[in-house]
């Protein structure tokens, strides 16, 4: 539940933002679970926040991999569902890991600067290895991994400030493009 709740005031307020008597309150747990938990206090549970993030998008990765006949159908199933998390949220419950994670707290901590760039090769490692199964060479599947990740941040990027899913709709068509 304090993952959770941290994770989504993250998100929707930012890491400054957030304090941890608020994720107290709204997680509804006691003070002492949390320093409990988290001795490091909101960066440690940061970092946990970027840990379950890497876990949940990993696993639909994989899934959309398992479920598909090849990397760019499965890259676009991934796309259009986030796409579709993002409408079912009215673009304020789901957790585009670039805003709160990468891009605010790399800033100010080499710890959670480090966790982001594990979540980031990770997914690309993983992107990397599937296109490397259809045959792509390796340093070829890296940089069309990192770019489909480019691609899939930056329409996340557009999606939420427009309100709109149309930018990762698009971009779940031309990923196709990046790999062949």
């Amino acid at each position: 539940m304090i993952v959770d709740t941290a994770s989504r005031l993250f998100f929707t307020q930012g890491y400054h933002a957030t304090g941890l008597n608020q994720i107290i309150k709204e997680s509804d747990c006691p003070k002492g679970s949390l320093y409990y938990y988290f001795p490091e206090g909101k960066e440690g549970l940061a970092s946990e926040c970027i840990e379950h993030t890497r876990v949940v998008v990993l696993e639909k990765l994989n899934q959309c991999f398992a479920n598909a006949s090849n990397a760019v159908e499965a890259i676009q199933a991934f796309i259009q569902s986030v796409g579709e998390e993002a409408v079912e949220s009215q673009f304020e419950g789901f957790m585009p890991f670039s805003f709160w994670a990468a891009v605010e707290t790399s800033c100010i901590s080499m710890n959670l600067r480090t966790d982001s760039q594990a979540v980031f090769k990770d997914w690309q490692d993983l992107i990397a290895l599937n296109l490397q199964k259809e045959g792509m060479v390796e340093v070829k599947s890296v940089e069309v991994a990192s770019m489909v990740l480019s691609l899939l941040e930056g329409a996340l990027i557009l999606t939420l400030t427009n309100r709109n899913e149309q930018t990762l709709m698009s971009a779940s068509k031309y990923v196709a493009y990046l790999i062949n």
